[in-house]
């Protein structure tokens, strides 16, 4: 038979289920937990010295600026310029060879221009992973050891070509190129926003559009509004920009500007007026047209040579297409030929709208009208013709533009037409009588 439980215990059960309360005393007791006899002193201390320093700082003249700089009482120049002297300039060299790559123990072979070639290695601020074959380093002057890798060298003209600032130009505001913007968004926007189209198919892309026509029917506004809605690089290069007096230049600039493009995610290159470097090759017999036939090697063989062009979008623009190399023309390399030709009725009609959306014009204007008055315009003549019926307006001193202004202002450069073929045959009926005085006198002479 088992023992009775004591009183006791009965006790303590009941007093671990119902605890007693804290009286001051027990508070008290706890407080003290984890101080030693020199605590309260040690806090006394501490707070006294706080307050001399910032008395001292204060007489000392010591306050937080702005820039984080002491006050001058407290600069050490000397030490300072000491420290500027030690740290010397870093040279400009190029990893020419790695020397047992991915190991503990690699070197790597630098050629420091006019100087000689090193074996050495790495500074403590660079990873091995940071260096590749070919790269411009940053070495010392003392050990020649690598301390920085470099970008690659590219011609300040070229990096200038990258457009910054996105134009203000949209698809909105091209007139009467409805299909040329569908064929242009096909080959720039479509790749980049569903690649996955054209995988599933197992096709390539196209990545060259060369966009020719009249002048001023709108091939380099297209190129601004691409450029305006992509946010990929772009990149625009006239022509004339890469035909340089130096043999091998101008190729240069194009293998530099290539290079850059490839460093990009994605990018466009826009050539505008590319008829001044892409023309057809020929043999003068003088060796004029050299250089700028291998200009044009270069680009050829960068749109479509051994090395693969990346994501890298091609157009271009020019009023001359007879005059291109076939070399240059082929698909591969152009894919797509956009031809903008003169505007018709309905397109007319939206580009006046286009070019007089911003203007202060009177209401019940009849586009339509003024559209058949101007037949055989292009963009750019419509866009003279709203700027010189806002002239006839301020003539007027008139705050708003009237339909009289638009039909006097297409009457004026119908009318100086006109006066031009007038002097042209005036001119002609000069020289035509003066032949036949020579004529004469020759006559008289003989």
């Amino acid at each position: 038979m088992a023992p009775a439980a004591a009183p006791e215990d009965d006790e303590l059960i009941k007093d671990e289920k119902n605890p007693r309360p804290l009286d001051e005393d027990d508070i008290a007791l706890l407080k003290t937990y984890g101080l030693g006899p020199y605590s309260n002193s040690i806090k006394k201390e501490e707070k006294e010295i706080k307050e001399l320093a910032k008395k001292i700082n204060d007489l000392c003249g010591i306050k937080e600026s702005d820039t984080g700089l002491a006050a001058p009482s407290q600069w050490d120049l000397v030490s300072d310029k000491q420290m500027m002297q030690e740290e010397q300039p870093l040279q400009v060299a190029r990893c020419t060879k790695i020397i047992n790559p991915n190991t503990e123990d690699a070197k790597y072979v630098i050629n420091v221009k006019q100087i000689a070639k090193f074996v050495v290695g790495l500074g403590d601020k660079v990873s091995p992973t940071d260096i590749e074959e070919g790269m411009r380093v940053g070495v010392d002057r003392n050990k020649y050891q690598i301390q920085i890798p470099l970008p690659p060298k590219i011609d300040p003209s070229v990096t200038m070509m990258t457009v910054e600032e996105k134009p203000d130009v949209t698809y909105n505001d091209v007139g009467g190129c409805k299909e040329q913007i569908e064929k242009m968004r096909e080959v720039v926007e479509l790749p980049m926003l569903h690649p996955e189209k054209f995988v599933k198919l197992g096709i390539d892309p196209p990545k060259g559009v060369l966009c020719y026509g009249p002048p001023g029917t709108g091939k380099t506004l297209l190129a601004r509004a691409v450029a305006n809605r992509t946010d990929a690089c772009f990149i625009r290069v006239i022509g004339s920009e890469l035909v340089q007096k130096y043999v091998g230049e101008g190729a240069r600039m194009v293998r530099e500007l290539f290079q850059m493009a490839r460093s990009k995610k994605a990018c466009i290159v826009f050539f505008d007026e590319v008829d001044a470097i892409g023309g057809a090759r020929f043999d003068d017999g003088v060796g004029g047209d050299n250089e700028v036939q291998r200009t044009m090697l270069e680009i050829v063989n960068q749109l479509d040579g051994f090395d693969a062009r990346g994501n890298i979008k091609v157009l271009m623009a020019t009023n001359r297409p007879d005059t291109l190399d076939p070399a240059l023309l082929r698909p591969g390399r152009l894919d797509r030929k956009v031809e903008f030709g003169l505007p018709d009725l309905e397109s007319r009609t939206q580009i006046f709208k286009i070019h007089t959306r911003t203007m202060n014009c009177e209401r019940d204007i009849r586009f339509e009208l003024l559209a058949r008055l101007c037949p055989n315009s292009t963009g750019a003549d419509i866009r003279s013709v709203c700027t010189e019926a806002g002239m006839y307006a301020i003539r007027a001193r008139r705050k708003t533009v009237t339909e009289k202004d638009f039909l006097d202002a297409v009457n004026k450069p119908a009318a100086g037409r006109s006066i031009s073929e007038t002097c042209a045959i005036g001119v002609g009926a000069g020289v035509a009588d003066a032949a036949s005085q020579i004529g004469v006198c020759d006559a008289g002479v003989r």
